[in-house]
């Protein structure tokens, strides 16, 4: 019995227990520890519960993050609305001539974001422009910089906007009513949502036909994916029909987009940042309309032919010898030789060669091909290769011209790539682009708009019709087939201009209607920078591109190449724009249209045409801004912001050395009201920041380097400009702006006069002004006193020599200046900027007249010789002289300035400012 319930018990005992896991018997294992494990596990299955929760949650959130992502992704953007854009003040005030008139406004506009599916998600604007110009001018009227705005959240965000500008427009009849504006405002924009932040988006607002009348106006607005700068367009100009874009993401406000917009070369969309992805893609190119281009190709010229024009180009030379447009067979030079008509050509002189005189070589080219053939654009090259068997004999240079003609565009577009490589050493006076127009048809030039005239003809200079005056450019009209003119001199270089101003210029031809005008929509390929003097079109009738010159500046701007020096650079492109209006209409038109489509041009820079990969397009460049701010301690207290001064990208060098840099490209622009500054689609490379402001002597250079890298705009901040400065002004003379236009400038001898600087603000182009000196000081020279004269009347603009019986004389100018107290001890300092030079010595002598013993003497100086080619300066000149006190007396003082050199009338020295500044203060 004992036996069964043992038995009895082990069998409960085995019924109560849990079974065991397989092997446990085999592994000899504690069944307790089992239970433990039992326990465990239990409580692990809550963790794994709470964990996959925890996931989940992990999941749902990144879901959401995602979404708001794609949400940016997709379209899901601001749409821009603009809610009122009216013109608050508008003043007109008659001008001098031909009712010239001073237009001034104060534009308000207000632009809405409107975010329609997510008003939490914020809006962020930055990088803002707004440029306003007048329509029918393309004047550019104002610029405002407008700082960044943030609206953290809410559907709706305004912005309110304000410029304040004004223009001096040339227009016969002027009338309030008759003028409209036009606004472009430009910048980027982001969203944001908690911390998570969309790129920055480039948009463009442009509204067009705003008047004193009109409280709304015609306005587009874009948002744009990529984030390369859009290029601005100007609502004034209706374009061609325009494929949809992938890249405008939004669109609204009703009117069509327009391509032209006024804005200075160089200048552009502020940067987005330097965090752009290097070459963005670009926006899709037009789709132009018109017929699609034509290209033949006979055995010694090729035809181009768009359905507009129909150009003519010898084979494999490359010169343009026929341009049928507007029932016109050939507006070029039919008198002329084929390849006189339409050409590049060079100066060269071997290396070690002195002066600017060279071998003159109309580029010829030995190598035709076809770059481009498209419906919509073809693409031409003409290269000249340069054979080391050839060496003395013609430049050791390279030349690729190329002509670009596109699908409904009136005009032919050309640039040349410039390369050297293990070569013989040159100089390179000039590089050029000619064209030569049919002289029957083509009499009246235009410059500018207070520069053109009917011309005379070429023959009109020959010996039996005119005669040669100082030298063979300049010739007076005798016996001129258009007896008008008798009596005029003409010049090529009355007619010469600013790289900053040499946009457009060419030749109307009045029946029928037509016009042929050279436009250049950006200087960056110039030498010297933006106030080098350039010519333009004159008698022939020519019209040039010119891109390397030693005119206004002399040897010092001619690129010298060392043997065996690699280099190279692309001229161009530039357009060659054809126009017409119907019979009977007013030509004037002509012009007024040609200045539109310059600034349609100009906002097409960089162009994407062109093929040659030497010509970077805007996704290969980038941008650089910053602030310019300026510090004269004895004029303001504290800096203060450099208003319309000149920034600008130039190779490395010493502060001013961009004026004589002619190897590389330059970027220029100018700062706004508070001294802000975009430099706009700079190519990659290694620059120093430069500028100048006026009414400040002395040039600014920034020390730091600039690296430009492809898509990677640079912002600089900050940069402050301290001008030379030791001490308080004690006097002055002029003012520092780097011409010798505000001092007094004669009339010119009646016999010699160009009518159309009769009663011009231009007045110093006149032929022969240098001989007034010595009608106006027959013996004595100036002699001017501070605080009495006046230079606007008393300062002669120039100091030349004077003709006497058996040549010419040098002179000396005086200063007279009082002075109370006298620091012995102390240094004061002399200031002597010159605007020209032209083999000239200076001498500065104080309190003892020559021939004593000078305190300053600049050597020989100069050969810009702008005083022969009626510039108003050529390259600029400062020189900073310590006088010591010792020297100065209480009382009157007389300081002589010396001009040496005379043995020709051209020789002397354009001032442009003198100050005389007393010792440090304490």
């Amino acid at each position: 019995m004992e036996a069964a319930e043992a038995q009895s018990l082990n069998h409960k005992s085995s019924a109560s227990q849990l079974p065991k896991p397989p092997g446990h018997a085999a592994l000899g294992g504690d069944p307790t520890k089992y239970e433990k494990r039992s326990r465990r596990a239990g409580g692990g299955c809550c963790k794994l519960i709470i964990l996959t929760v925890i996931l989940i949650i992990l999941l749902l959130l990144t879901i959401a993050a995602i979404a708001i992502w794609e949400s940016f992704k997709r379209a899901d953007m601001p749409n821009f609305t603009v809610q009122r854009l009216a013109v608050s003040k508008f003043n007109v005030d008659e001008g001098f001539r031909d009712k010239q008139s001073v237009v001034t406004t104060d534009l308000e506009f207000h632009l809405e974001a409107d975010n329609k599916k997510n008003g939490m998600i914020g809006t962020k604007f930055g990088s803002m422009v707004l440029e306003v110009s007048w329509d029918d001018t393309n004047a550019r009227l104002g610029e405002a910089k407008v700082p960044v705005f943030e609206s953290k959240t809410g559907k709706k965000t305004e912005l309110k906007i304000g410029t304040h500008g004004e223009a001096d427009i040339l227009r016969k009849g002027l009338a309030k009513e008759d003028l409209k504006l036009d606004a472009v405002l430009s910048g980027n924009v982001n969203f944001f949502w908690g911390p998570f932040k969309s790129k920055d988006y480039p948009f463009m607002v442009s509204c067009s036909a705003i008047s004193t009348a009109s409280a709304n106006s015609l306005c587009n607005a874009k948002l744009y994916s990529s984030s390369a700068p859009p290029q601005r367009t100007s609502p004034s100009v209706s374009p061609a029909p325009e494929s949809p874009k992938e890249d405008a993401l939004v669109e609204e406000g009703g009117a069509t987009p327009k391509d032209n917009k006024t804005q200075s070369p160089g200048e552009a969309p502020s940067p987005g940042g330097p965090d752009k992805q290097a070459e963005a893609p670009l926006p899709p190119p037009k789709v132009r309309a018109g017929p699609p281009v034509r290209l033949m190709v006979h055995d010694k010229d090729v035809v181009l032919d768009n359905g507009i024009f129909q150009a003519t180009i010898s084979k494999p030379g490359g010169f343009v010898t026929g341009i049928k447009y507007n029932g016109i067979e050939n507006i070029l030079g039919i008198q002329l030789p084929e390849d006189d008509r339409g050409y590049w050509d060079v100066v060269w002189a071997p290396l070690g060669t002195k002066g600017t005189k060279g071998t003159f070589d109309r580029i010829k080219g030995s190598i035709f091909r076809v770059i481009i053939e498209k419906e919509d654009q073809v693409e031409l090259s003409f290269l000249k290769s340069f054979d080391p068997a050839m060496k003395g004999e013609v430049a050791a240079l390279d030349v690729d011209q190329r002509y670009v003609m596109l699908r409904g565009e009136s005009g032919i577009y050309a640039y040349a790539i410039l390369e050297r490589k293990n070569w013989p050493g040159i100089n390179l006076p000039n590089a050029r682009l000619a064209f030569k127009l049919d002289k029957d048809k083509f009499q009246y030039m235009a410059v500018a708009d207070n520069r053109q005239r009917d011309m005379p003809l070429p023959e009109d200079r020959l010996k039996d019709r005119g005669q040669v005056l100082a030298y063979p450019e300049a010739v007076l009209l005798v016996n001129p087939v258009n007896s008008n003119f008798k009596g005029e001199v003409d010049d090529k270089y009355q007619y010469s201009d600013e790289s900053q101003d040499i946009q457009v210029h060419g030749w109307i031809c009045k029946d029928p209607p037509t016009g042929f005008w050279q436009i250049t929509p950006s200087y960056e390929f110039r030498s010297g920078g933006p106030n080098k003097q350039f010519l333009t079109s004159h008698v022939g009738p020519s019209t040039l591109a010119m891109f390397v010159s030693a005119h206004y500046s002399g040897e010092e701007l001619i690129p010298k190449f060392e043997d065996n020096e690699p280099w190279k650079k692309v001229l161009g492109p530039v357009f060659m724009y054809f126009n017409s209006v119907p019979k009977g209409q007013d030509f004037h038109l002509l012009w007024d249209n040609a200045k539109k489509k310059m600034m349609e041009e100009v906002q097409s820079w960089p162009y994407s045409f062109p093929a040659s990969e030497d010509f970077p397009k805007a996704n290969q460049r980038a941008n650089v801004s910053g602030r310019l701010f300026v510090h004269d301690r004895y004029l303001d207290q504290a800096k203060v912001p450099a208003k319309r001064a000149f920034v600008g990208l130039a190779l490395p060098g010493e502060a001013g050395s961009w004026q004589r840099e002619c190897k590389g490209y330059q970027f220029w622009t100018q700062t706004d009201e508070e001294g802000r500054f975009v430099i706009a689609y700079a190519r990659p490379g290694n620059y120093n920041i430069y500028g100048w402001v006026d009414g400040y002597v002395g040039d600014f250079k920034h020390n730091a380097p600039v690296e430009v890298k492809i898509g990677h705009s640079i912002d600089l901040g900050d940069l402050l400009f301290e001008p030379p400065r030791d001490g308080p002004t004690i006097w002055e003379i002029g003012e520092p702006e780097r011409t010798a236009k505000e001092f007094f400038i004669p009339d010119p001898d009646p016999k010699y006069v160009n009518k159309l600087y009769v009663n011009h603000p231009d007045k110093f182009r006149q032929y022969g002004l240098w001989e007034r000196y010595a009608e106006l000081y027959p013996k004595d020279d100036v002699v001017y006193t501070v605080n009495v004269s006046d230079y606007k009347k008393d300062w002669f603009f120039a100091q030349v020599t004077r003709k006497v019986a058996d040549g010419y004389d040098g002179s000396t100018w005086q200063i007279k200046f009082n002075l109370s107290n006298v620091d012995t001890k102390g240094v004061y300092k002399l200031r002597l900027a010159l605007a020209s030079a032209t083999n000239a010595e200076l001498e500065v002598r104080l309190n003892e007249p020559p021939p004593a013993p000078f305190i300053f003497s600049s050597g020989r100086i100069g050969n810009d010789n702008s005083i022969a080619r009626h510039g108003i300066h050529g390259l600029f000149w400062l020189y900073n002289i310590d006088i010591e006190g010792a020297k100065m007396k209480q009382g009157e003082n007389i300081m002589y300035l010396t001009q040496v050199k005379s043995s020709s009338p051209f020789q002397g020295v354009m001032y442009d400012y003198i100050r005389l500044e007393g010792p440090p203060s304490k």
